[in-house]
């Protein structure tokens, strides 16, 4: 039987798409004032998390130099935001794919860290981002289907896995479930962002080399 807490994580993850496409889109000023604000209870939620521990200082330089390369990205590509958009696309498909194959088909637990994180779900997560990278080649003619752009794909899906784990690893150090309850079905925004934040240096750092 499907959960309400399942129903809720869908409905607030399907509110989202639209959401963060309008900021996005919409223009420079509104772009910056959101990830200023979200990067500001990205640092409130981490700072509770682990004020007490050792890697405290060391993860509010990732934050800041995270959400730095979320600015570039977006706001030296003002005209061309579609790279922008794709990268999002994908992450959140990934947190959608993961989530819904690890509750429908269970499996063997991926690590002891995250005990939700299940080897169905990577596969799900996978299979969501390509999914979600053949429905946007769809939409936007900007792209084309490449080799390239399946293992831009591919290389997304798993950096933001990787950033799901890695939270996840810090709230289990802190024992506690979530980071916030700013989002339903979410938790707090660094539950929401936790892979993005890992894959927006990745992909700056890739788009710098002009592997995409």
């Amino acid at each position: 039987m499907v959960s309400l807490e399942f129903i809720k994580r869908i409905l607030s993850s399907i509110i989202l798409l639209p959401f963060t496409f309008f900021i996005i889109v919409e223009g420079s000023f509104i772009f910056i004032t959101f990830i200023t604000i979200c990067f500001f209870i990205s640092i409130f939620e981490w700072n509770n998390m682990s004020k007490e521990k050792k890697y405290n200082k060391i993860g509010f330089i990732f934050l800041f130099f995270s959400f730095l390369c979320i600015y570039n990205l977006r706001i030296n590509s003002d005209d061309d935001y579609i790279s922008f958009l794709f990268i999002v696309f994908v992450c959140i498909s990934t947190d959608i794919g993961g989530y819904v194959f690890g509750k429908l088909f269970k499996g063997p637990k991926l690590t002891k860290y995250s005990p939700n994180k299940t080897f169905t779900g990577t596969i799900g997560s996978f299979i969501f981002s390509i999914f979600s990278m053949i429905i946007f080649i769809n939409i936007f003619s900007e792209l084309n289907f490449s080799v390239k752009l399946i293992t831009f794909t591919v290389i997304i899906s798993l950096i933001s896995q990787l950033g799901d784990v890695t939270i996840s690893y810090f709230k289990r150090k802190s024992n506690i479930k979530d980071t916030g309850k700013i989002i339903p079905g979410h938790g707090g925004l660094l539950d929401r962002i936790d892979g993005m934040i890992f894959v927006f240096p990745s992909s700056y750092i890739l788009i710098l080399i002009n592997f995409f």
